[in-house]
């Protein structure tokens, strides 16, 4: 899945646009390197991790504070103490919350 919905999903961005903000300027790392790319593919076993200098960014602290209200995807594991998350495993089509007809799309592209 996309380094920016992981972001988002985590709860250290209040949107995916704003998530995609934040990894396109420099935020985050995946597995200790830093990544700019928000289409970057994370995969099970990866760990998501604020970079230091970024901790205390008004926008990463109001996200994780409204966070709360929102409840973070089985698949993600989250420390917002330690300002890291963990990907537990690969988002199945259960665990997508946008409302998504798939026969729809099949049918579009199948003109």
């Amino acid at each position: 899945t996309r380094l920016d919905n992981v972001v988002y999903s985590l709860g250290y961005a209040s949107s995916r646009r704003e998530g995609r903000h934040l990894v396109k300027h420099n935020h985050f790392t995946v597995n200790g390197q830093r990544v700019n790319i928000p289409s970057y593919n994370v995969t099970k076993g990866d760990v998501v991790e604020v970079v230091e200098s970024s901790r205390q960014t008004t926008k990463v602290m109001s996200a994780i504070d409204s966070v709360k209200k929102r409840e973070i995807p089985a698949w993600l594991e989250a420390d917002h103490g330690a300002f890291k998350g963990v990907v537990k495993d690969m988002p199945t089509r259960e665990n997508v919350t946008l409302p998504v007809e798939e026969n729809m799309i099949v049918e579009y592209y199948s003109r």
